[in-house]
């Protein structure tokens, strides 16, 4: 396998350069020497120009060319700007697209250990008619069950929503027995295989206090029944827990809490550990991580923002055997 590791830059109008220049003073030279940045050179040179970074960059091909260099490798894509925090959103969107279809064909070729992408703004995947990374890069893996998972982790804790980007009025209509069992497997056999073990998994319910398991709730209908199959499986699975009190304390109990909505589990979680997370994409063809926050706007071009999402990303893909 490659050890190889390709950073998508991601949105334009964000912190992205900002927190890709930062991790590169705090890598180790023998991990810089495994970079490729998907990107556009020149729009780079001008975003650390304007930020005053004098982080060094050279323009490359393809995945295997310079691979000693210590300067931070870009396979350049094309992207027109006239102000380089101020991109056109139609312009944002064509080169997104284009870089992750590139960092997709080279991760599934086994050219590289796996890929990060620097957090986006979902409306540039509009027109490819995904919700989000997650989903776009499942659908170019040909994964049409649903059965990938959005895994947040740390080395304290694990957590999965159910449901990803969502409106709170269609979560609901979206579970079901079958969506809970295909994702409990993919994240049970993707666990082990990163980690050497067997999760212990925590399921929370939906509604406040497991609405008190009513005959009609989502509770008794779907995640009770749910629970009792992955149980008689093997799986090493609770609940339904209620989502009120479990992070106070309790949640150190499991590997993995998962929640049946986004906000469910990602907010605790960023209360407890804020920047100190990645996203992991389970069910993939390759390994695919990307920091938990998104592109921050309200801080482009100021030097505010925090990098160590995306140096747990790099970190976490090199140590990996």
């Amino acid at each position: 396998m490659s050890n190889k590791i390709i950073i998508i830059s991601g949105d334009p109008n964000s912190i992205n350069s900002e927190i890709i220049s930062k991790i590169w003073k705090e890598i180790k030279p023998s991990v810089k020497k495994k970079l490729y940045l998907i990107a556009n050179f020149n729009l780079v040179s001008k975003q650390f120009k304007k930020l005053k970074f004098k982080t060094p960059i050279i323009k490359v091909k393809q995945i295997n060319e310079n691979p000693i260099t210590k300067k931070l490798k870009i396979i350049d894509i094309p992207l027109n700007f006239k102000n380089p925090f101020k991109v056109p959103l139609k312009d944002s969107a064509k080169y997104i697209i284009e870089s992750f279809d590139l960092a997709h064909k080279l991760a599934k070729d086994k050219k590289v250990k796996g890929l990060i992408n620097c957090p986006i703004n979902k409306k540039l995947l509009h027109k490819s008619k995904k919700i989000g990374v997650t989903e776009l890069l499942a659908s170019k893996c040909k994964i049409n069950d649903k059965s990938e998972v959005m895994l947040i982790h740390n080395k304290k804790l694990s957590v999965v929503p159910l449901t990803t980007h969502i409106d709170i009025k269609n979560v609901s209509k979206k579970i079901n027995i079958s969506l809970i069992i295909k994702k409990m497997k993919t994240l049970e056999k993707n666990f082990k295989k990163l980690f050497n073990k067997k999760p212990k998994i925590g399921i929370l319910g939906l509604n406040p206090h497991n609405s008190e398991l009513a005959r009609n709730s989502e509770e008794r209908k779907i995640i009770n029944p749910a629970i009792s199959r992955l149980k008689k499986k093997g799986f090493d699975v609770k609940g339904p827990l209620s989502a009120d009190t479990l992070f106070i304390d309790n949640y150190k109990k499991y590997d993995v809490v998962v929640g049946m909505y986004h906000d469910q589990v990602l907010t605790p979680f960023k209360s407890l550990f804020r920047f100190d997370a990645i996203n992991i994409t389970l069910g993939l063809k390759y390994l695919r991580v990307s920091p938990d926050h998104g592109p921050a706007e309200d801080i482009v071009n100021k030097n505010k923002a925090n990098h160590l999402s995306l140096l747990r990303c790099v970190k976490f893909i090199n140590n990996l055997n």
